[in-house]
Formats: structure tokens, sequence, C-alpha cells
């Protein structure tokens, strides 16, 4: 009767014991069902919405919800960085949906167990997660049985039969061609492209949330391999394979390192590739991957955050299976809860500063441009100031020239040392 008593237990609080049962499989009520039972229970920090359109909803009339955290989760605050998580993107692409969801639970029940990680993570960033893009897709999968039965791609696209990481503007061709001419490879995006009915509705949505957020740094969570993935994910030749480096190389390959590293096993040189071919090296590169090195993917969401606006994203892909059994879920939480917390920390490194005028006045649009004082190179890839006139560069550690230009301003430049010391 005891044990019985501790086995009924152990099934409630779930792995943890923070009261979520990991071991399931959402489906879209389910999963609407958990984010207002996060809200419910830490509504002081937590913020539901949904993306707007036009459209306002996949092509079969479902919503794409997101939740944020913060200590002030419906606004934005001044100098205080915005980050985000995407997941589900392909709909048989099921870990990152399921992995979102219980990270949400867990910011929670930490925040009210006043852990003092995941407090001064929520109090010093603005986190939006969205556990699933393609929810019609998800429906798809899963309901196409085994895996058998769903092979490698049910569900993979929305709908209508987009495949949403191949839908974004291509704005690598552009950027391309404005490099090879020292034209600016960066804000690349034009105001009514989301209005453009020929980009599926799931992909204008999300175009218009990147462009109305202040976003800093961004992953959206696949599967079918294990490996960090970072930009650019499009060759500049149109090679299938070839490492393409942005300006931010050094920057990107660390981004992927703090995620790969704190992973149980992504970076580990010793673990079966998931194709069990030499191909597969990616554990002997500390579990991360240069995109178009791995394979060129033109209209990619990755690249399109990097060259329309301040955010810089990767892309995780989270284990071989795509669509795994719910009794390997808790294994797939333990594996990557220290690295998706451990990433989210990333969005603090790098500088940030205000743009102001000489009455202190903030001035929006400014562009920041930055030198590596280390080599006497400039790293040409500008962001710039928002709203607020704030602005966030993320970079390794090192010793930069800064330079801040706004139109009908004088320009004006300042060293600064980045030491990343004010992460986890």
């Amino acid at each position: 009767q005891i044990l019985g008593v501790v086995l009924a237990l152990v099934t409630v609080l779930g792995p943890g014991c923070w009261g979520y049962d990991l071991a399931h499989h959402h489906n879209y009520e389910e999963m609407q069902e958990v984010m207002e039972q996060v809200h419910e229970e830490c509504p002081e920090i937590t913020y539901i919405y949904n993306l707007e359109g036009p459209p306002d909803k996949t092509v079969q009339g479902r919503k794409l919800t997101v939740i944020v955290f913060s200590d002030n989760p419906k606004k934005h605050e001044v100098e205080e960085p915005e980050f985000k998580y995407v997941a589900n993107m392909h709909g048989n692409e099921v870990v990152g949906r399921e992995l979102l969801l219980a990270l949400m639970k867990y910011m929670c029940h930490e925040y009210k167990n006043q852990d003092p990680v995941i407090t001064r993570l929520i109090e010093s960033t603005r986190i939006h997660l969205m556990p699933s893009m393609n929810p019609d897709g998800w429906e798809i999968a899963a309901n196409a049985g085994s895996d058998e039965d769903r092979g490698w791609l049910v569900g993979r696209a929305n709908a209508n039969n987009v495949d949403l990481n191949r839908n974004f503007p291509d704005l690598n061709r552009i950027a391309y061609s404005n490099e090879a001419h020292h034209k600016a490879n960066n804000h690349l995006m034009w105001t009514n492209i989301a209005k453009n009915e020929s980009y599926a509705p799931e992909v204008r949505m999300v175009i218009k949330w990147i462009m109305d957020q202040p976003f800093v740094l961004s992953s959206n969570l696949h599967g079918g391999d294990l490996v960090a993935n970072y930009p650019y994910d499009e060759s500049k030749d149109g090679a299938q394979q070839e490492y393409t480096s942005s300006p931010d190389d050094a920057t990107f390959r660390n981004l992927a390192l703090s995620y790969s590293t704190n992973h149980a096993t992504m970076s580990d040189p010793d673990r079966k590739p998931c194709d069990m071919s030499a191909n597969d090296k990616f554990g002997k590169q500390g579990g991360i991957t240069n995109g178009a090195a791995w394979y060129s993917v033109a209209g990619g969401m990755q690249d399109f955050n990097y060259l329309s606006s301040n955010c810089y994203e990767i892309t995780l892909e989270l284990g071989c299976k795509k669509f795994p059994p719910a009794e390997s879920l808790p294994d797939y939480w333990d594996a990557n809860k220290d690295a998706l917390i451990a990433f989210m920390w990333q969005v603090h490194s790098g500088f940030k500063g205000k743009v102001t005028d000489m009455e202190g006045k903030p001035i929006s649009h400014a562009t920041i441009k930055v030198k590596n004082m280390t080599n006497n190179r400039d790293i040409n890839h500008d962001v710039t100031s928002v709203h607020d006139g704030d602005y966030w560069r993320l970079l390794v550690p090192g010793r930069y020239l800064v330079t801040v230009c706004a139109e009908g301003y004088e320009c004006a430049s300042k060293q600064v040392v980045v030491d990343n010391s004010n992460q986890i």
C-alpha cells in the first residue's frame, strides 16, 4: 500500500517534482491550456498574446500563441533585451514544442521558489516563447499514426503543403550582392512584405512579429539531428555545401557553442551520429555547424532574422527522432534544460546602450558600427537603435571601437571592452 502511494506521487509530480507531466504530446487545445495554466500560476511575470496579421490565423484557423516572461511582461523596458524561442516550425518536429511547454512551467515554478538564476534572468530579460509556429502541421503528423506511417515528411509543411523554413524572403541574395559592392547587408526588409500573399500566413505573421518587436537573440527549435546550426544558412555561390560565414561568424560560433556545450551530449565527440555516416561529424566539431556547410537553405527563418532586423538567430536540431514516443520526452528535457537556460543568458553578451541627443532625448534608427580593435577590422553588420533609443550588440570578448551615427547629427565614437561577465 505504501509503495502504491509513492508511485502515485511520482506520476502526479513528474520528473523534477515541479508539477508537470513531461511524458505527453500536447495537442493544440492542451498546449493552449498549459500556457493559460502558467499564466494563472505566475500572473505577475507572464503575459499571453497571439501573433497578428493580416492574416491572424493559420491555414486551418489556429492561433500562433506566445507567452512572455518578464518582471514587466506587457511592455518593452528601455535597455532590457528581448529574447525568443520558436518551436515546431516543421509540424512533425515536436521535441521543441514539448521542451518550451516544460520550460515555461519550470520557469514559473522556479521563480515562485525564488531560484536566484531564474529570478535574475526573468527580471533582466523579456522572454517570448512560441511553442508552435506550425500547429496545423503538428495535427497532420500526430494523426498519421506510427513513425512508419508518418515517415520523414508527413506534417512537416503547413496545411497548404508549404515548408515554412523555405518560405521567408530570400534576403541573402540581396546581402551577398550588397557585400560585393560594399553596401549595407543589414535591415534589408521592406515594410509591406508581410502583406504579400505569396508567403504562407504563418510566415507573414512571424515576419510582422520580427519587425514589430526589438528582438536581440533567438533560436528556432527543430529535430532530425543533434547540432546547433548558425548563419549563414544559404551559400553565396549556389553550392549545396559550402561554409558561408557571416560578418558575425565568431559571435555566432560562440552562441552555438553556448548551447551545445551545455547540452548533455550535443558536443560529445564520441556520440553516435544520427545518420551513422562519416559525414556527420558534428560531435567532433563541438556540436555546431555553419548552416551552408551542412546544406544550403534559401528562404530560411534564421538568416531572415539576421538580415532583416537586429535579431541574431541560430537553429537547434534537438535529436535524431522528429516525433519520438512520449515516454522519451523526459530524457530530452534532462538533456536540454541547462542548455536552454544558458542560451537565454547569451542575450546579455556584448554591450548595450542608449542613443540620445544633447538634451537627453532618445534617437531611434541610429546606426551602431563596430570595429574589432584586436585585428583592426570592421565587423560589417550594423545594428540600429529602437524606439526609445536603446540598442544591443552581441559580441565575443574583446576590445572594440563603437561608432554611432544618426541622420542630422555628427557621428560619435567610443572604445569599449567586452568581457561578458554579466551572464550566468
